[in-house]
Protein backbone atom coordinates (compact mmCIF):
# COMPACT_ATOMS: atom_id res chain seq x y z
CA UNK A 1 0.00 0.00 0.00
CA UNK A 2 1.52 3.93 -1.34
CA UNK A 3 2.05 6.03 1.67
CA UNK A 4 -0.11 8.50 0.55
CA UNK A 5 -3.07 6.24 0.51
CA UNK A 6 -2.16 5.64 3.96
CA UNK A 7 -2.31 8.98 4.98
CA UNK A 8 -5.34 9.47 3.66
CA UNK A 9 -6.62 6.40 5.49
CA UNK A 10 -5.72 8.00 8.67
CA UNK A 11 -7.22 11.07 7.75
CA UNK A 12 -10.42 9.54 7.27
CA UNK A 13 -10.50 7.67 10.63
CA UNK A 14 -9.73 11.23 12.36
CA UNK A 15 -13.55 11.68 10.67
CA UNK A 16 -12.15 14.29 8.07
CA UNK A 17 -14.91 15.21 5.37
CA UNK A 18 -11.96 16.11 2.50
CA UNK A 19 -10.52 12.73 3.35
CA UNK A 20 -13.63 10.77 3.36
CA UNK A 21 -14.78 11.94 0.08
CA UNK A 22 -11.50 11.48 -1.45
CA UNK A 23 -12.25 7.69 -0.45
CA UNK A 24 -15.54 8.23 -2.15
CA UNK A 25 -14.27 9.41 -5.17
CA UNK A 26 -11.31 6.82 -5.52
CA UNK A 27 -13.97 3.54 -5.19
CA UNK A 28 -17.30 4.95 -5.71
CA UNK A 29 -17.46 3.21 -9.37
CA UNK A 30 -16.07 0.01 -8.59
CA UNK A 31 -18.22 -0.62 -5.03
CA UNK A 32 -21.28 0.65 -7.13
CA UNK A 33 -20.77 -1.93 -9.44
CA UNK A 34 -21.02 -4.69 -6.65
CA UNK A 35 -24.17 -3.21 -5.78
CA UNK A 36 -25.68 -2.90 -8.96
CA UNK A 37 -24.46 -6.93 -8.99
CA UNK A 38 -26.51 -7.86 -5.83
CA UNK A 39 -29.60 -5.63 -6.32
CA UNK A 40 -32.69 -6.11 -8.46
CA UNK A 41 -32.52 -2.65 -9.23
CA UNK A 42 -30.87 0.60 -9.74
CA UNK A 43 -32.52 2.40 -7.14
CA UNK A 44 -31.81 -0.67 -4.83
CA UNK A 45 -28.10 -0.82 -6.02
CA UNK A 46 -27.93 2.89 -5.02
CA UNK A 47 -29.21 2.33 -1.58
CA UNK A 48 -27.09 -0.41 -0.57
CA UNK A 49 -24.07 1.63 -1.53
CA UNK A 50 -25.48 4.44 0.49
CA UNK A 51 -25.62 2.62 3.38
CA UNK A 52 -22.55 0.39 2.81
CA UNK A 53 -20.85 3.83 2.41
CA UNK A 54 -22.00 4.80 6.15
CA UNK A 55 -20.66 1.34 7.32
CA UNK A 56 -17.44 2.27 5.57
CA UNK A 57 -16.77 5.15 7.36
CA UNK A 58 -18.30 4.08 10.62
CA UNK A 59 -15.92 0.90 10.59
CA UNK A 60 -12.65 2.60 8.73
CA UNK A 61 -10.72 3.02 12.29
CA UNK A 62 -10.74 -0.89 12.20
CA UNK A 63 -8.62 -1.18 9.34
CA UNK A 64 -5.23 -2.25 10.53
CA UNK A 65 -3.09 -1.90 7.18
CA UNK A 66 -3.32 -5.42 6.64
CA UNK A 67 -3.99 -6.81 3.58
CA UNK A 68 -5.66 -4.65 0.28
CA UNK A 69 -8.18 -1.83 1.38
CA UNK A 70 -9.88 -1.99 -1.65
CA UNK A 71 -10.68 -5.77 -0.69
CA UNK A 72 -12.13 -4.64 2.63
CA UNK A 73 -13.98 -1.79 1.14
CA UNK A 74 -15.19 -4.83 -1.08
CA UNK A 75 -15.86 -7.14 1.17
CA UNK A 76 -18.06 -4.51 3.85
CA UNK A 77 -20.27 -3.85 0.54
CA UNK A 78 -20.70 -7.35 -0.21
CA UNK A 79 -21.89 -7.98 3.59
CA UNK A 80 -24.20 -4.83 3.00
CA UNK A 81 -25.95 -6.33 -0.13
CA UNK A 82 -26.52 -9.63 2.20
CA UNK A 83 -27.41 -7.57 4.98
CA UNK A 84 -30.54 -5.90 2.98
CA UNK A 85 -31.27 -8.75 1.62
CA UNK A 86 -31.79 -9.99 4.35
CA UNK A 87 -33.64 -7.70 5.73
CA UNK A 88 -36.15 -7.81 2.83
CA UNK A 89 -36.60 -11.42 3.29
CA UNK A 90 -35.34 -11.82 -0.27
CA UNK A 91 -32.65 -14.45 0.12
CA UNK A 92 -34.84 -17.61 0.13
CA UNK A 93 -31.92 -20.65 0.74
CA UNK A 94 -33.46 -23.76 0.61
CA UNK A 95 -31.32 -26.40 1.82
CA UNK A 96 -30.61 -28.01 -1.49
CA UNK A 97 -27.49 -30.36 -1.97
CA UNK A 98 -25.83 -30.83 -5.40
CA UNK A 99 -26.29 -33.99 -7.72
CA UNK A 100 -23.83 -35.74 -9.58
CA UNK A 101 -25.44 -34.30 -13.21
CA UNK A 102 -24.66 -30.40 -12.11
CA UNK A 103 -21.52 -30.12 -11.76
CA UNK A 104 -20.95 -28.18 -15.39
CA UNK A 105 -18.96 -25.15 -15.41
CA UNK A 106 -19.15 -24.45 -19.22
CA UNK A 107 -21.02 -21.59 -20.60
CA UNK A 108 -20.47 -20.61 -23.97
CA UNK A 109 -19.90 -17.25 -24.49
CA UNK A 110 -18.05 -15.93 -27.61
CA UNK A 111 -15.58 -13.05 -26.52
CA UNK A 112 -17.27 -9.25 -26.69
CA UNK A 113 -20.73 -11.34 -27.61
CA UNK A 114 -22.45 -9.43 -24.58
CA UNK A 115 -21.94 -6.06 -22.47
CA UNK A 116 -21.32 -6.20 -18.99
CA UNK A 117 -25.18 -4.68 -18.78
CA UNK A 118 -26.50 -7.40 -20.63
CA UNK A 119 -24.56 -9.81 -18.60
CA UNK A 120 -25.53 -8.40 -15.34
CA UNK A 121 -29.35 -8.42 -16.55
CA UNK A 122 -29.01 -11.95 -17.16
CA UNK A 123 -27.44 -12.19 -13.84
CA UNK A 124 -30.44 -10.19 -12.10
CA UNK A 125 -33.04 -12.44 -13.48
CA UNK A 126 -31.98 -15.10 -11.36
CA UNK A 127 -33.64 -16.31 -8.42
CA UNK A 128 -31.95 -14.16 -5.13
CA UNK A 129 -30.78 -17.22 -3.63
CA UNK A 130 -28.93 -18.58 -6.78
CA UNK A 131 -27.75 -14.86 -7.90
CA UNK A 132 -26.02 -14.46 -4.10
CA UNK A 133 -23.80 -17.55 -4.29
CA UNK A 134 -22.85 -17.36 -8.22
CA UNK A 135 -21.64 -13.38 -7.50
CA UNK A 136 -20.00 -14.43 -4.24
CA UNK A 137 -18.60 -17.14 -6.10
CA UNK A 138 -18.25 -16.58 -9.57
CA UNK A 139 -17.23 -12.96 -9.43
CA UNK A 140 -16.15 -11.89 -5.56
CA UNK A 141 -14.15 -15.19 -5.52
CA UNK A 142 -15.37 -16.50 -2.14
CA UNK A 143 -15.06 -20.24 -1.78
CA UNK A 144 -17.93 -22.46 -0.86
CA UNK A 145 -17.28 -22.47 2.87
CA UNK A 146 -16.53 -18.81 2.75
CA UNK A 147 -20.27 -18.68 1.23
CA UNK A 148 -21.83 -21.23 3.69
CA UNK A 149 -20.83 -19.28 6.37
CA UNK A 150 -21.89 -15.91 5.17
CA UNK A 151 -25.29 -16.96 4.11
CA UNK A 152 -25.82 -19.57 6.82
CA UNK A 153 -26.35 -22.39 4.74
CA UNK A 154 -24.64 -25.66 3.75
CA UNK A 155 -21.72 -26.12 1.80
CA UNK A 156 -23.64 -28.46 -0.62
CA UNK A 157 -26.29 -25.82 -1.04
CA UNK A 158 -23.79 -23.41 -1.95
CA UNK A 159 -22.56 -25.65 -4.83
CA UNK A 160 -26.19 -26.74 -6.01
CA UNK A 161 -27.15 -23.05 -5.94
CA UNK A 162 -23.96 -22.25 -7.94
CA UNK A 163 -24.68 -24.91 -10.15
CA UNK A 164 -28.57 -24.36 -10.86
CA UNK A 165 -27.23 -20.48 -11.31
CA UNK A 166 -25.28 -21.26 -14.13
CA UNK A 167 -27.91 -24.04 -15.62
CA UNK A 168 -30.26 -21.01 -15.82
CA UNK A 169 -27.93 -18.40 -17.40
CA UNK A 170 -26.94 -21.02 -19.74
CA UNK A 171 -30.47 -21.16 -20.72
CA UNK A 172 -31.05 -17.57 -20.89
CA UNK A 173 -27.74 -16.85 -23.17
CA UNK A 174 -29.25 -20.01 -25.12
CA UNK A 175 -32.55 -18.55 -25.77
CA UNK A 176 -30.94 -14.87 -26.37
CA UNK A 177 -28.89 -16.17 -29.01
CA UNK A 178 -31.63 -17.98 -30.67
CA UNK A 179 -34.02 -15.01 -30.40
CA UNK A 180 -30.55 -12.93 -31.98
CA UNK A 181 -30.45 -15.12 -34.49
CA UNK A 182 -34.25 -15.12 -35.65
CA UNK A 183 -34.20 -11.53 -35.53
CA UNK A 184 -31.17 -11.01 -37.74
Amino acid sequence: MDENLKILIRKCQENRRSAQSEIYKRYSSQLFSVCLRYSNSYEDAQDVFQEGFIVIFKKIDQFRFEGSFEGWLRRIMVNACIERHRKKNHLYVLNEEITPDETSDDIDLEPDEYTYEELLEFIRTLPDRYQQVFNLYAIEGYSHQQIADMLQISVGTSKSNLSRAREKLKDLIKKNNEIKFVSK
